[in-house]
């Protein structure tokens, strides 16, 4: 079977937050909880003329890399106004899928807000929440730990199989490991896809759909997932013990969602009516079977 292409560029299709550079802008930047750093594209560097930097190795989707860097002295997340200083990878913005994307280098101390109601992307400051405060009947909060700034969750399950999750708001695919999928693909049928990563790397995977994983007291009916051994699951030590990527495509399954660094907390806002039973079906992402067919990873 010949693999569908599924490639980056389409901006409209991502939520983004304004961000100004050395007081330019704004501009439109993904933010990618998925990645170590703060990147900006070749063109934007090339307009602001921005100083070249020492090369940098950058781990992406399809491994590591040695990449050009730029140095930004003032990037200003629009939403709170605090300046970063950050020495950047230089990509192609056909590969990125916007001028720039924010890394957790500039996240980390800060709450982001996705919401899919309204379409919009949200970086706010973190403020100290009580360890044991009460959700909102529409909402479920999750527990995470933090490895190297990123969040992931242990409180997950696919049956009665514990799996280690890592919130990546920079892939539209939720990806897979080789160990998670020696429990799920056995008799399932999947369709092979091709992914382009942040450098302009190919790789394959196998796409299917998977009942049943729990992510806290979140029930997935079906999610879409594409399975391979991507390099995030070797750089947070996930090679063995089954684990996940979460990404946009099951994350738009929610009103809203609130990443918090800081407090190491995710807090799903669940579709409505389904207070009392948060248990519902992602939409299809197979190309061919309806949904959206923009998919694309980092």
């Amino acid at each position: 079977m010949e693999a569908t292409l599924l490639t980056l560029g389409e901006v409209d299709q991502r939520l983004t937050v304004p961000v100004a550079v050395n007081t330019k802008g704004p501009y439109n930047f993904i933010i990618d909880t998925g990645a170590e750093r703060t990147v900006v594209s070749r063109e934007l560097a090339n307009t602001l003329r921005l100083s070249a930097g020492h090369p940098v190795t950058l781990l992406s989707m399809t491994g590591r890399s040695q990449v050009d860097t730029v140095l930004v002295p003032d990037l200003t997340i629009k939403s709170i106004g605090i300046q970063h200083s950050v020495v950047a990878p230089k990509l192609e913005a056909r590969n990125l899928g916007a001028i720039g994307l924010l890394g957790i280098d500039t996240l980390r101390d800060h709450q982001v807000t996705i919401n899919f109601e309204r379409g919009t992307m949200e970086v706010r400051k973190s403020e100290k929440r009580p360890k044991f405060r009460r959700a909102d009947s529409d909402e479920i909060v999750v527990t995470a730990k933090s490895m190297f700034g990123q969040l992931i969750v242990t409180d997950a399950y696919y049956g009665n199989t514990r799996i280690q999750v890592v919130l990546d708001t920079g892939s539209q695919v939720s990806m897979g490991n080789s160990a998670l999928r020696k429990r799920v693909t056995r008799n399932r049928k999947t369709q092979p896809i091709e992914l382009t990563d942040v450098t302009g790397v190919k790789t394959f995977a196998d796409y299917t759909t998977v009942p049943n994983i729990k992510v806290g007291d979140v029930m997935f009916g079906s999610m879409p997932v594409a399975f391979a051994d991507v390099a995030p699951f070797e750089r947070f030590g996930l090679t063995k013990r089954p684990a996940l990527l979460l990404g946009m495509d099951a994350l738009r399954s929610f009103r809203s969602v609130d990443i918090d660094f800081p407090n190491r907390q995710v807090r799903f806002r669940m579709p409505k009516g389904s207070e009392r039973q948060p248990r519902f079906t992602t939409g299809s992402l197979i190309p061919g079977g309806g949904g959206s067919l923009g998919v694309k990873s980092y």
